[in-house]
């Protein structure tokens, strides 16, 4: 019997999962940060706390294990590479494979092993892989090396700034006004913006939620703001298509982090449609559809060339960690 072996790791928690080649839930291992850029000694000993409590649920060993994949955060450059591989290398699976975050909720999303991915959560990133395996990446160190502005941290600012721009006169009138100052308990902007610049008030992510709210309600400032960075997102896609030579494939463009994958509106959305149509026009535009480590498990089962059959989607849709709070170390 074949067994495999995902993790997704991140700043806030990891995530193990282990399965037979039908899919079916064997053991699961759940501990705190493990991204190693936040502190990589920690961050090893939660992959490793996670991955041993998948494998003394299932009473595995890691030489039983046909393939583990890794999905982590912080995987972006060789930089880091050179810090995580020997990090895993540590734990003793035989065959395994490291891969950023971003590329597991790719395959948490797509029909196939290659596709292409844009997160927008707190952060943003962008990722994808070819036929032949290549990946490539963009995203998550800010404006000023290149990355849009269409993230939760980004249109929470959206947010405040237009409320502002509207009431000193320098930008349109705005539900934005109204939403935010109810959002942060202020009576006036006046006041909201004293309460900033003294130190006594910060806008909070959830203001990024009233950008949606606004422009359900046909706002204009809002409508605009979602529409441009929605292009700036399709466009982090559409270049990484390009450069991987994917133009005229068939594959999935997997949306996913809150701001894509939990709001109602999909003014957002449809502009990311739109512009990757006119780079990839056989590409289509869907959500992430299971637990990011679901598509670590099927990433292990890729590398091991096991067909996955709709029996394997299904039971990997079931799985949640809702129950598990993680020994974290």
């Amino acid at each position: 019997m074949n067994y495999y072996l995902g993790v997704d790791a991140g700043g806030s928690k990891t995530h193990c999962l282990l399965v037979n080649a039908k899919g079916e839930t064997l053991g699961r291992g759940a501990s705190g940060n493990g991204n190693h850029q936040t502190d990589p000694r920690n961050a090893g000993r939660n992959i490793a706390s996670a991955c041993n409590q998948a494998l003394r649920e299932a009473g595995l060993s890691v030489h039983d294990i046909t393939h583990a994949f890794f999905g982590l955060a912080g995987a972006d450059r060789e930089a880091d590479y050179r810090i995580l591989r020997p990090m895993i290398a540590e734990l003793n699976f035989p065959d395994h494979s490291i891969a950023c975050d971003t590329m597991i909720a790719m395959r948490a999303g797509s029909e196939h092993p290659y596709g292409a991915v844009i997160i927008s959560g707190t952060g943003f990133n962008a990722a994808a892989r070819n036929r032949a395996g290549e990946e490539l990446q963009y995203g998550g160190f800010g404006f000023l090396f290149g990355d849009g502005q269409g993230s939760g941290r980004d249109l929470a600012n959206f947010a405040f700034r237009s409320a502002i721009r509207a009431w000193d006169r320098r930008g349109k009138s705005t539900l934005l006004t109204d939403l935010v100052l109810q959002a942060s308990g202020f009576a006036t902007v006046p006041q909201m913006l004293d309460a900033v610049l003294d130190g006594e008030y910060t806008p909070p992510l959830e203001l990024a939620k009233l950008m949606f709210e606004a422009a359900e309600q046909g706002d204009e400032v809002a409508t605009s703001i979602l529409v441009e960075q929605g292009v700036e997102l399709g466009n982090a896609a559409s270049a990484l298509i390009v450069r991987l030579g994917m133009e005229q494939e068939e594959f999935n463009v997997v949306l996913g982090g809150s701001i894509l994958s939990k709001v109602r509106t999909d003014i957002m959305r449809d502009a990311i449609k739109r512009r990757i149509t006119l780079t990839a026009p056989r590409a289509t535009i869907t959500r992430i559809t299971m637990d990011p480590v679901a598509g670590a498990v099927l990433s292990a089962m890729d590398r091991d060339g096991q067909e996955i059959s709709p029996q394997v989607k299904h039971h990997l849709s079931q799985v949640s960690f809702s129950d598990l709070k993680g020994e974290i170390q």
